[in-house]
């Protein structure tokens, strides 16, 4: 059974989500719970390539700092998220109104954690998965940061 993530920490991280490069883009956290994450984007000019496909640059970012939130959710609010590696493959051109992409961790390590994300394009309320990524993370504590 999954474990429940408090209020205030799905408050936090989804402040912390909408951030810098993130708010950017447009990525915006729908849902947290426990090991579980769910972002959305809208498809604007800005997100295209140029064939009018959504750009393999804002699924992969998507993919990736979606598993990142999934996995800030199952460690302690002393512990930050870092991406060690991911691997994505585009199964699709991604075109429509949106960008949905699903993570979730698919294992729990003390210190090492994978995620896997889906990236899905919708039109009219009708999603394909375009993309797949598989994400290694590592929880470093907080205090290693405050020599930045």
């Amino acid at each position: 059974m999954a474990r429940a993530i408090s209020e205030e920490r799905v408050s936090r991280l989804k402040e912390e989500f909408f951030q810098g490069f993130i708010k950017t883009c447009g990525i915006n956290l729908v849902s947290l719970e426990h090991g579980r994450a769910e972002s959305r984007l809208e498809i604007t000019g800005a997100h295209s390539q140029q064939d009018d496909f959504a750009h393999a640059g804002v699924m992969a970012t998507m993919a990736d700092h979606t598993a990142g939130y999934a996995a800030f959710s199952v460690v302690t609010e002393d512990y930050r998220i870092l991406t060690l590696e991911f691997k994505i493959n585009f199964l699709r051109p991604a075109t429509g109104d949106g960008l949905v992409c699903r993570a979730r961790v698919v294992k729990e390590g003390k210190n090492i954690l994978v995620a896997d994300s889906e990236v899905f394009s919708q039109r009219n309320g009708v999603e394909k998965l375009v993309a797949k990524a598989l994400v290694t993370l590592v929880a470093v504590p907080e205090q290693e940061f405050s020599n930045r």
